[in-house]
């Protein structure tokens, strides 16, 4: 038997609005291809899940990277990046779950023993003056920070995805800048951590016309960069691998049949209790959330 998601109904003012239209991002097609039950848990169910400290770090000093091109290009040194992460701390602290990170009783697990506000403000700090020894901030003017980038293709699949930096030459040339916290990656993963760049630079193409020159992701763990310069081909490539995920998503969903895949990155979910490689038993599929994430014209199979 089969049902449809009822759809949004009337157009009057006081109707509710139309459900957003379902869309890819670097992140949740890494989600569905590493796992796609871990999907439909963050992209459908909206399952809650914990803010570490690591990631929080991350989100601080990405801040402060962006916040520190707003200084006129003179401004730019060390000292007043360092000056940026206190007050940039101070917003991001007000956010829920950021301040319980470190109140008695936490996580231990999260972040070395003993590790204060203090010792992980300094950590923050040392990554963002990394971040000089890779580049001169004096000498760019980025052309967007957290930039959304967005296309609808062909088939009537929309992507869309923040740039952490956008450069653009006068002569037209693109470079995609993206920030990491942690380590480069060994060769062997090197693909794995150029998939999101490679978004990037398929949206750019297809709404610009001009094939990126160089991808760059700076790592500020080691102090180290990896940069790639794609070709149009291979970006012809990518984007026939990102339509086939997207064919597999909208089965899935028209199935409700999300299936889980054990991996190493297990002991990182924060979903393990629900999960059937964990003795956990998912949630009934959530039709109405489904609806809400913009899946209203999908015909979902019942499944006993």
């Amino acid at each position: 038997m089969t049902a449809t998601i009822p759809g949004p109904v009337g157009t009057t003012a006081a109707a509710p609005e139309a459900p957003r239209r379902p869309s890819l991002s670097p992140s949740r097609a890494a989600d569905f291809k590493s796992c796609p039950l871990l999907y439909r848990f963050r992209t459908i169910d909206r399952l809650p899940e914990r803010r570490s400290r690591a990631a929080v770090r991350g989100t601080l000093v990405h801040t402060v990277l962006e916040r520190l091109y707003d200084l006129p290009p003179a401004e730019r040194t060390v000292a007043a990046a360092r000056d940026l992460v206190g007050p940039a701390w101070a917003e991001l602290r007000a956010e829920p779950g950021v301040g319980e990170l470190f109140a008695e009783g936490g996580d231990p697990s999260d972040g070395p023993p003993g590790e204060t506000v203090e010792t992980w403000l300094n950590s923050a700090g040392r990554l963002v003056e990394t971040y000089f020894r890779l580049e001169d901030p004096r000498r760019i003017q980025p052309e967007g920070r957290e930039q959304l980038v967005e296309v609808t293709l062909s088939d009537g699949l929309l992507l869309r995805g923040y740039v952490d930096r956008l450069d653009v030459a006068r002569n037209g040339a693109l470079r995609v800048v993206d920030y990491k916290t942690g380590a480069i990656p060994r060769e062997a993963f090197e693909s794995k951590a150029l998939f999101q760049m490679k978004f990037y630079a398929l949206v750019l193409w297809r709404t610009r016309g001009v094939v990126a020159s160089q991808l760059k992701l700076i790592y500020l763990g080691d102090g180290d960069a990896l940069t790639y310069a794609p070709e149009e081909a291979e970006l012809l490539r990518f984007e026939r691998t990102l339509q086939a995920i997207w064919a597999a998503i909208e089965r899935a969903v028209s199935t409700q049949d999300f299936r889980p895949s054990p991996s190493r990155l297990c002991g990182w979910c924060d979903h393990q209790s629900l999960c059937p490689s964990f003795g956990g038993t998912p949630p009934p599929f959530p039709a109405e959330a489904a609806a809400a994430a913009g899946w209203a014209t999908l015909p979902l199979v019942e499944r006993d």
